[in-house]
């Protein structure tokens, strides 16, 4: 039995194309919750930080046949797999299937991020942050942030900030982290009260704030958790699967073309590359 398939938690969620309605409310609550600052000048968007952006996307055709859908896009949480190649346009393991090879972890100097073997979060720690930007340059998913600027809180609105998650300073690499602070809250209620996490217990800022119920957060190991049912049903998909990164961030559209911007499709092949799920054979 692999590694993965004895661990308890994989926490992950599946994000509803066809709900979303591109309001950003997800990214609001995400702001509010983790204290991401807004700097004088947003308008400068290669310096601006947001650790859940939602993307818009068409099909390209004009009008009337123009079809818009909205991408929010969180940390992959990337899972990593065994070291390997690409073989055909596919991932091939090697002979190391316990080791993770999560792209921006693998080249941290510093281990300010790291994989968490127990919850499958990768974490990001500010105050190792050296600055170097390895792990954005790693990223394929362009989910990391580096904070140029520290950020002037007006007088007074520093004091609705959460004490729970630490205001990071200039020179660091920031990030979406799954709330991890309301999962040690969700923990320690299970330690002290002996009654096991549900469900419920531990829902990320932008699961509860979408108003449409696009994103669906939970244990993908877990059968009676909402979101491993949905990672499994037909014309679900991820982010570049063909990489090997094996991100815990799901996407679902019935639309043939949303998936296909998802680019998993092979050179010359219109089949989608089947995505792995977790809990279910080797890693």
């Amino acid at each position: 039995m692999s590694k993965q398939a004895e661990t308890k938690y994989r926490f992950g969620m599946v994000i509803d194309i066809d709900k979303c309605t591109g309001c950003g409310a997800c990214a609001v609550a995400c702001m509010s919750e983790n204290n991401v600052g807004v700097l004088p000048d947003e308008t400068d968007k290669i310096r601006s930080i947001t650790w859940l952006r939602v993307y818009q996307i068409d099909n390209g055709k004009p009008y009337p046949h123009t079809e818009v859908a909205f991408f929010p896009r969180p940390c992959m949480h990337c899972e990593g797999g065994p070291s390997g190649y690409l073989k055909e346009g596919f991932f091939q393991e090697d002979e190391d299937p316990e080791h993770h090879h999560t792209p921006c972890v693998s080249v941290c100097p510093a281990t300010a991020t790291d994989y968490d073997d127990y919850t499958g979060i990768v974490s990001q720690i500010p105050t190792r942050c050296i600055g170097c930007r390895y792990c954005v340059a790693a990223c394929p998913y362009h989910a990391r942030y580096f904070n140029w600027y520290d950020v002037p809180w007006p007088d007074g609105l520093d004091r609705p900030l959460s004490p729970f998650v630490s205001a990071r300073m200039r020179g660091t690499v920031e990030k979406c982290t799954f709330c991890y602070h309301r999962f040690q809250r969700a923990r320690n209620k299970e330690l002290v009260s002996g009654e096991p996490m549900g469900e419920m217990d531990y829902q990320t800022a932008c699961t509860e704030a979408c108003p449409s119920g696009a994103i669906t957060f939970g244990n993908l190991l877990d059968p009676n958790h909402k979101v491993y049912q949905l990672a499994r049903r037909p014309n679900t998909f991820r982010l570049l699967e063909r990489l090997g990164t094996n991100p815990k961030v799901y996407y679902h559209s019935e639309r043939a073309w949303v998936r296909r911007m998802a680019d998993n499709y092979l050179a010359g092949e219109k089949t989608l590359v089947k995505p792995r799920y977790f809990g279910e054979g080797k890693h």
